[in-house]
């Protein structure tokens, strides 16, 4: 399957946002931090979707005001 990332998500509480946004909503998702050596707080985050679902993903992220 092809994964896409969705959304670069700011720090641990907007990874956790968007994560629990995709899941309530019935959507897989992988979270994968973009810095090695940063602490998780500060730390950005790829948030990936199968490409089937990367459309419904975006628009549900718009929606809720990511």
């Amino acid at each position: 399957a092809m994964w896409v990332v969705v959304y670069i998500a700011e720090g641990l509480f907007a990874k956790e946002r968007a994560h629990q946004l995709l899941e309530e909503n019935g959507i897989v998702c992988k979270t994968k931090p973009l810095y090695k050596n940063r602490p998780d707080e500060k730390n950005s985050y790829q948030i990936s979707v199968l490409q089937s679902e990367a459309e419904e993903a975006m628009a549900l992220f718009l929606e809720n005001g990511f």
